[in-house]
């Protein structure tokens, strides 16, 4: 089987889900990882903290340097992700149509590379 990220995707200047709204998105993301879980395909899953908390790590000139912030800057930032396995393409977007369902936000669907 291949391994699959699913990415979710938070846009800037969007208003923070809150109260039942955001009560509810925990509630279906909860559910869905369970789901996850049951079926076999969860491998790891887990939301992120804001890009402001990112810390780059690189080599320059044979020195690491280390700077505060993400690696881009942009409107749109990871929020948080699950990594699964999927028989195949088709399998990982039906779950990612039901990851952008439970967490409201859009879900980016990538292949990791095989060994």
């Amino acid at each position: 089987m291949t391994q699959y990220m699913l990415t979710v995707h938070s846009v800037e200047g969007n208003a923070p889900r809150e109260g039942d709204e955001l009560q509810r998105a925990y509630q279906e993301v909860d559910a869905l990882n369970g789901e996850m879980q049951a079926k076999g395909v969860w491998v790891f899953g887990g939301g992120l903290h804001p890009p402001s908390s990112a810390t780059v790590v690189r080599v320059q000139e044979g020195e690491v340097l280390m700077t505060d912030g993400p690696f881009v800057e942009g409107k749109e930032h990871v929020g948080g992700f699950w990594v699964i396995e999927a028989p195949d393409l088709d399998a990982a977007l039906a779950w990612a149509a039901k990851a952008t369902a439970a967490c409201m936000e859009p879900v980016e669907v990538r292949p990791f590379q095989s060994e």
